[in-house]
Parts: structure tokens; C-alpha cells; sequence
């Protein structure tokens, strides 16, 4: 009997939960909330791109797939892209501006009619990118870390000061669309139990609910990197055990004071410790296939000569120079900047 009843209640709060989301997307249709988000790319399969990108921009994406709809319905036609502005009733976007991002990515030709309306039709890349938006709308994973970097952001520019407001408004902003699509309310309620889980907010025991912004989730906006970078950044004391074992079945990085008999007193521990780590967070750096690879491969050869019965300085300094590179080269996230420190600390123990 008790547990109908805690049933019934919860059903009526998620019923009154998507009352009130469809309350402010009504609002929102009428006083749209204005939040300038860029996501960052991070990962292999990942989040949209950078904002620098069109397919990852919330309003140009919507705008894609509001013309290839419209292309649907009209093969051909020239399309003005005022209409998009007033349908999708978003005041703040200039047309005109819209129009100019899309044809830079080459996505659109502008041709601007008698009244100088920014009329537009959709390039052979153009329609690509469409095709890669419909895809990406089916990567659970990928929505599920826009969603929790979007919200995080807009919360931060909306509410920094850590006062309690109501996650649902995050419903009615412009970006809260991925890949052109609406982000749902169960998927904001899984980000939300997500970013609540890694202390970037709490939630706020008030009718309705409410979130605030943790101190550590405002670190982690100012940090300009995803909300997986944080999670994933190192902390104080952590081991890095995802990577192969040595010869003697130790995982890398397992062991804090990794130590061996050798005639150059060469003490491997903080390179067993950077091989470990860049064996760990290799997936997370959002590098090309080729040069993830070719970073995992000094990482094994830095290990090898590590937990070698003789290690040699020489060496060991090259494949931590390598790595070093690496990661300044080709990566920009909080995971490689760490990575860096390490090398730079290990290879600071051979001066």
C-alpha cells in the first residue's frame, strides 16, 4: 500500500515537473532567455564540436534542419532564413548574420532577393552535414555530455553566484538543442543526477525543485574545459591502473613508490606513473586516430624502459620528451595538461 502510494506521488511530480517545462517553453516562445554556450570537443565519438563550428553552434544546427525540411517541401526554392528567425520566435538572432555563418562553412549560398532578405539554398556540403546531424541525434552518450556541459554552462552564466533556480528553464534557452533536436526532460534529469554526483551542483529542497551551483562546479566553468575533463582530471593520490602490465604483472601506476637495483640511480617512479597516466586518459584528449596511437606507443616504450632492470636515463628522457610534445601538439584539454605536468616533473628528477 505504501509503495502505490510513493508511486502516485512520484508520478504526480513528474507530472507537475513537465507542466511547468511546457509553462516556460510557452514563456520562452514569447520572452526567449538569451545564453551564449560554446561546447569543447572531448573524447573519441564525442560531444558536438566547438561553437567555432556550425554543426556544433545549438541555433545554426536547428537552422540546418529547418532547411533541409524546407528543402523537403520545396526542392530547389530559395529559402529566407527571416522566416526560421520569426517560426522559431528567437528575437535576439539577426537573419542576416545566420545566413553569413552558414555560407562561410560553406553550407549555404546566399543570394539576397528584392528586399534584401538573406535568402538562401543548401550546398552539397550543406546537406552533409545535415546527414551527420541526423546521426549524431542517436549517440546517447553524445547527448547526454551536451546536455550536461550546456546546462552546466548556462547555470553558471545564469545562477554563478550559487542562488537555487529551477533546472527547467534550461528548457526554454536556445541551447538546450542537440544536433537540431530538443534535449527531453529525461534526459536533463540524467545530466542533472550526473553533475549532482561529481559535486558540480546540489539540489535545493524547495517547491519546485531547485539546483544551485557547487564552488567545485564554478572552478570547473572557469576552467573553459568540458564537465568530463573535470571529472576526469587526476586528483591528489590517484593511482592510473587501466594500463598493460609489466613484465612482473604490476598494472602501470599501480604502485606509489615503484623502486628497482640499478647501476644509474635512476629512481622509474614518476615515469611508471606518466606512462600509466597517458595509457588512461589516451581516449580522453580528443587527438586524431594516428596520433593517439602513436602516443600510446612511446607511452608502452617509456614503460618498458621503466620497469627495465636497468633503466636508462637517456631513454627515459626521450620517451618523456616524446610524450611531452605530444600532448602540447595535439591536445588542449585539462587531461593533457596534466599529462605535461608529469612528464615535466619526471623529467625535472634526471637534472
Amino acid at each position: 500500500m505504501a509503495r502505490s502510494s510513493s508511486s502516485s506521488q512520484r508520478r504526480a511530480i513528474e507530472k507537475h515537473l513537465k507542466g511547468i517545462a511546457e509553462d516556460y517553453k510557452r514563456a520562452a516562445k514569447r520572452n526567449p532567455i538569451r545564453v551564449p554556450i560554446q561546447t569543447e570537443a572531448t573524447g573519441t565519438g564525442g560531444t558536438m564540436p566547438g561553437h567555432d563550428n556550425a554543426e556544433g553552434d545549438p541555433v545554426l544546427a536547428r537552422l540546418l534542419m529547418w532547411l533541409d525540411e524546407q528543402a523537403q517541401q520545396n526542392p530547389s526554392h530559395h529559402v529566407d532564413v527571416t522566416r526560421f528567425v520569426e517560426e522559431q520566435q528567437l528575437p535576439d538572432e539577426d537573419p542576416s548574420v545566420l545566413a553569413y555563418e552558414l555560407e562561410e562553412c560553406d553550407l549555404v549560398r546566399n543570394s539576397r532577393g528584392l528586399d534584401d532578405a538573406p535568402t538562401v539554398y543548401l550546398t552539397d556540403a550543406g546537406r552533409a552535414a545535415i546527414h551527420r546531424l541526423k546521426k549524431r541525434r542517436g549517440d546517447r552518450a553524445a547527448r547526454l555530455r551536451y546536455t550536461m556541459d550546456a546546462f552546466h554552462r548556462w547555470l553558471f552564466d545564469t545562477a554563478g553566484d550559487q542562488k537555487p533556480i529551477n533546472p527547467v528553464l534550461f528548457i526554454a534557452t536556445p541551447a538546450s538543442y542537440f544536433a537540431g533536436s530538443e534535449i527531453t526532460d529525461t534526459e536533463l534529469h540524467e545530466a542533472l543526477a550526473h553533475l549532482a554526483q561529481h559535486q558540480l551542483i546540489e539540489h535545493i529542497d524547495t517547491e519546485p525543485p531547485t539546483v544551485a551551483i557547487t564552488p567545485q562546479g564554478v572552478n570547473c566553468a572557469l576552467t573553459g574545459g568540458s564537465v568530463q575533463d573535470h571529472v576526469n582530471q587526476p586528483r591528489p593520490g590517484t593511482t592510473y591502473n587501466t594500463y598493460l602490465p609489466n613484465a612482473k604483472g604490476v598494472i602501470i601506476g599501480e604502485q606509489q613508490n615503484f623502486t628497482q637495483n640499478n647501476t644509474d640511480g635512476v629512481d622509474p617512479t614518476l615515469f611508471v606513473q606518466l606512462a600509466g597516466y597517458i595509457g588512461q586518459v589516451s581516449p580522453i584528449l580528443g587527438m586524431p586516430d594516428d596520433d593517439r596511437v602513436e602516443l600510446e606507443r612511446v607511452a608502452q616504450e617509456l614503460h618498458t624502459e621503466a620497469t627495465s632492470d636497468n633503466p636508462e636515463q637517456g631513454r627515459l628522457r626521450q620517451f618523456a620528451t616524446q610524450l611531452k610534445d605530444k600532448l602540447l601538439e595535439g591536445a588542449s584539454t585539462m587531461a593533457a595538461t596534466q599529462g605535461i605536468q608529469m612528464a615535466e616533473q619526471a623529467l625535472a628528477a634526471l637534472t
